[in-house]
């Protein structure tokens, strides 16, 4: 996978020696693969939640997520407090 991304760096550089919106597109490439791709492939799902990446390196981080997490839905049911009862109601 990181040779196909490297390739496309390099031919979108080369590209940008005539347009530099292509350097911005080879640099935007770089920084979503650095930031989602690495370890992606080779990360597998825990079991239960809806965590939307690979399970967090240490217990400090792991509560982190979690406390962000419970932060967002609590929000959620004060800012939109109809749809959250339908979401409870559903389960």
């Amino acid at each position: 996978m990181s040779t196909f991304i490297l390739a496309g760096t390099v031919v979108l550089v080369v590209l940008g020696f005539g347009n530099h919106a292509w350097w911005l597109a080879a640099v935007a490439l770089l920084y979503l693969y650095l930031r989602y791709g690495q370890g992606s492939s080779s990360a597998t799902p825990t079991g239960g939640g809806s965590s939307a990446g690979p399970a967090p390196a240490t217990y400090r981080a792991y509560r982190a997520r979690r406390d962000q997490q419970a932060k967002w839905e609590r929000r959620y049911r004060r800012e939109r407090p109809h749809e959250a009862h339908r979401q409870e109601r559903g389960r």
